[in-house]
């Protein structure tokens, strides 16, 4: 792990989040943390000096004198902290204007405004977390279901760190035997052993990338979710079906074509998959210009959609208006739920059924929740691809940097064997073994550029 040198500054910021709450917390780290705690923190009991990782009670004054609040303190001393600087946390009320006075007397005595998940960043550059498990904190921050938050955890714990170094090692290995080829040029056939490393490089390095390429897209998914849009003619039950797959009333129902005139999006949770249910205007021919909007943006939203629940009434004969749009979904990844079972006649419904014969169907019966966990069933499958659970593997699901990353290091494998195979000299073999070793670096953080790791961290909220 490569360990930048020490900042000097000492940087404060909010660590809770806006609002009112019960509890907000100030974070001060840095050289000067200590020093600015004793010039504003007076504890209730006095004492001789701040002992590290313990809570004190007392207040929190302003330059004037006049108490702010009543708190709890803590100074946490380097490097047994987040940051592995000193670390001081001021724990008051939740008051959004206490919390910024407080951070005013903090900045006022000498720290500076922390930017965009600095603190983070500081933890990095210290060494204390490679890069993969700084970019976990924000998967964590942001994760949207159990699926997600077990993958973010995983990743700070160090799961694809792990199998990265472990990749990293057999190249170090090979990069060694292949310096000793270097320095006796004479005996390079015979230390190279080509064969063998051949073999190596493909068990050991080329597979595992590809493993880690192939779980990038679960990853993905996992992460950052899929849309699935619920698309029809009007009168078909999608704002029913959006209620009975929310299980509650979000959207207005009414026996009157064209009640929803605008997209409503809400997220559920699909074994884990963040899915964002899109329901739209029914589309149809007419002449009513805000209806037409709507249904212009229904459009644009089954264009966007990972999935689509293509609805029809299966109590009556089919439409022009739905085969005219079950033909513009032509190319999408659809369901064609088959609604109103309830009260479909069994003949009517096989015949509306016969009209879709080879593509993926669900019956059911929005109203009363009749078939929505076999669609439910039926979404995860077309997402993930199977019905087999999430792949514990995804533990260490590589983000798209990643993915780029580990492609960019599979071509530089594979020039490698390409350079093995044709008898090359030992310092050409070592130039395509150190990109390899070079892209995974990247990864982790050991040669990732500056304006990387500063888009990266950008992307945190101030305070973590």
């Amino acid at each position: 792990m490569v360990i930048r040198p020490a900042t000097s500054d000492t940087i404060a910021a909010i660590a809770t989040a806006p609002g009112t709450g019960g509890i907000g917390i100030i974070r001060i780290s840095g050289p000067e943390s200590a020093a600015i705690l004793q010039r504003l923190f007076t504890p209730f009991r006095s004492h001789q000096k701040f002992q590290t990782h313990k809570l004190y009670y007392g207040t929190v004054a302003d330059r004037r004198g006049a108490v702010l609040d009543e708190v709890l303190a803590v100074f946490m001393q380097a490097p047994h902290t987040y940051t592995r600087e000193d670390v001081v946390e001021l724990h008051s009320h939740g008051s959004y204007l206490v919390l910024q006075a407080i951070l005013s007397e903090v900045l006022a005595a000498g720290a500076r405004a922390a930017d965009a998940g600095e603190f983070t960043k500081r933890a990095f550059l210290a060494g204390r977390i490679d890069l993969t498990r700084a970019e976990a904190v924000i998967d964590l921050l942001q994760a949207q279901t159990g699926a997600g938050v077990r993958l973010a955890v995983e990743q700070m714990q160090g799961a694809l760190f792990t199998r990265i170094e472990t990749i990293r090692d057999v190249l170090v290995e090979i990069l060694a035997v292949v310096e000793v080829a270097i320095d006796f040029p004479d005996d390079d056939v015979e230390i190279l052993q080509v064969d063998k490393l051949l073999s190596r490089l493909q068990e050991d390095v080329e597979s595992p990338l590809e493993q880690l390429i192939a779980l990038a897209e679960q990853g993905k998914v996992i992460r950052e979710g899929v849309k699935v849009v619920i698309a029809g003619r009007p009168n078909v039950g999608k704002s029913s079906l959006l209620n009975g797959l929310l299980q509650e009333d979000r959207a207005l129902v009414t026996e009157i074509p064209g009640t929803t005139r605008d997209t409503i999006e809400e997220l559920i949770s699909v074994r884990g998959i963040p899915v964002h249910l899109v329901d739209t205007a029914g589309i149809r021919a007419h002449d009513d210009v805000v209806e037409e909007l709507g249904i212009e943006r229904a459009r644009r939203k089954l264009q966007e959609a990972d999935l689509v629940l293509f609805v029809v009434d299966a109590t009556v004969a089919l439409e022009e208006t739905d085969r005219e749009l079950y033909k513009f979904l032509e190319g999408s990844k659809r369901i064609v739920v088959l609604n109103k079972l309830d009260t479909a006649d069994e003949s009517m419904l096989d015949a509306v059924s016969r009209e879709f014969k080879g593509d993926v169907q669900a019956r059911i019966a929005a109203r009363d929740g009749q078939g929505l966990n076999t669609l439910l069933d039926l979404i995860y499958r077309e997402i993930m691809g199977s019905e087999d659970e999430i792949d514990e593997q995804v533990s260490c699901g590589p983000n798209l940097r990643h993915k780029m990353i580990l492609e960019k290091t599979v071509s530089a494998v594979r020039r490698l064997r390409k350079t093995l195979q044709t008898g090359a000299t030992a310092d050409l073999i070592a130039v395509d073994l150190q990109a390899a070793l070079d892209h995974l670096g990247d990864i982790v953080g050991l040669t990732t550029p500056e304006d990387v790791l500063d888009t990266l961290f950008s992307r945190f909220c101030i305070g973590k």
